[in-house]
């Protein structure tokens, strides 16, 4: 859809590209459409088969599938693969962390360190939440990359040639949100460096905000401040986690109370938070300071009221069932494939 429209008194003219519609039928859709043209320059492209980049599949069984295959071709064809080029079955080596390796050999490729990162990105940003670890580590190193660090990148674009037609896959279910969140307390740390590399004493952290059973939001990136503890950096990444999805709680509030409140698919919000470390869960549920805890900044503690008022509730999971483990550290290959299948769908 695109919009183009004037208006004679004041003489604004207002642009609007790619835009969607979205309804609960397409008589309403089309009528609004109409309403919209006797006003507006405005094109119907028709139904919805991509958009900004996204190809959008519908699949049997009422899913969804979206991939980006044309943007995925471009970094293939950056790196100057083939894709006949062997493939990998993870996106970053699950033996080892990358460090910033000054003392490694400098970077010597034919193709622009930064470039492709910002590609992989808005790949990873739009379809593919299973590079996120791997593409955030791989970005930190954006400014001095190594040959060590190409090679990562490498073996990213090599998990996509095997992938290259993989995205997400959405089927909604219920009509609530799934928070799983998870934090690698010091898991960069390097002995070497650590002396005078302060990123060594951060902590990765890590989360999915799922709704109706599909991701809409995930993130993995290093903590902005050092933690003290395991309990600490995982209380914290719960914090990060609910930033985000508390605006969206009170979005969907706002849309139930505007519509008539019997309206089939309009929720009763409430959330639940997956966290594997106990002594996180407490500190959430359980009000009080400890003298072990009493040095958490008060600005953690924002989502206490909706605790309390039984709209969050945080839930211990085993860390073999926490999907959020893919944002944090590098998973074998058995792990990671049962994670990307509850996520993704594949």
């Amino acid at each position: 859809m695109n919009v183009c429209g004037t208006e004679a008194k004041s003489q604004f003219m207002y642009y609007v590209d790619d835009g969607i519609f979205i309804g609960p039928c397409s008589k309403e859709i089309d009528g609004i459409i109409l309403d919209l043209q006797k006003t507006f320059n405005l094109t119907d492209e028709g139904d919805l088969s991509e958009y900004l980049g996204i190809k959008v599949t519908h699949l049997p069984g009422e899913k969804i599938s979206l991939t980006q295959p044309h943007l995925m071709d471009d970094i293939i064809l950056d790196m100057k693969f083939s894709k006949n080029t062997k493939s990998k079955v993870l996106p970053a080596c699950s033996t080892t962390i990358l460090q910033r390796d000054l003392d490694g050999a400098d970077f010597d490729e034919h193709w622009d360190y930064r470039s492709v990162i910002g590609k992989l990105n808005f790949l990873e940003k739009s379809t593919r939440p299973d590079l996120a670890y791997a593409v955030h580590q791989c970005a930190r190193f954006s400014a001095n990359p190594k040959k060590s660090h190409a090679n990562a990148v490498k073996q990213i674009v090599r998990y996509l040639i095997g992938t290259r037609d993989k995205g997400l896959i959405l089927k909604p279910t219920g009509n609530e949100f799934e928070v799983y969140c998870d934090s690698n307390f010091v898991g960069d740390f390097n002995k070497d460096t650590a002396h005078f590399d302060v990123m060594t004493a951060k902590s990765r952290g890590g989360h999915i905000v799922m709704y109706a059973g599909c991701p809409i939001i995930w993130s993995s990136k290093m903590l902005s401040e050092v933690t003290l503890s395991t309990t600490e950096s995982e209380y914290c990444e719960i914090s990060n986690a609910l930033r985000s999805t508390i605006p969206l709680m009170s979005l969907v509030n706002e849309i139930r109370e505007r519509y008539d409140t019997n309206l089939v698919g309009i929720p009763v919000v409430r959330c639940e938070v997956f966290e594997d470390n106990s002594g996180a869960v407490e500190l959430s549920m359980v009000h009080k300071m400890r003298p072990r805890t009493k040095h958490i900044n008060v600005k953690y503690h924002h989502f206490r009221e909706h605790v309390r008022k039984k709209l969050i509730r945080v839930s211990h999971v085993p860390s073999e069932e926490n999907c959020a483990d893919t944002c944090t550290k590098p998973l074998g290959q058995v792990l990671f494939e049962k994670h990307r299948l509850f996520i993704q769908g594949w």
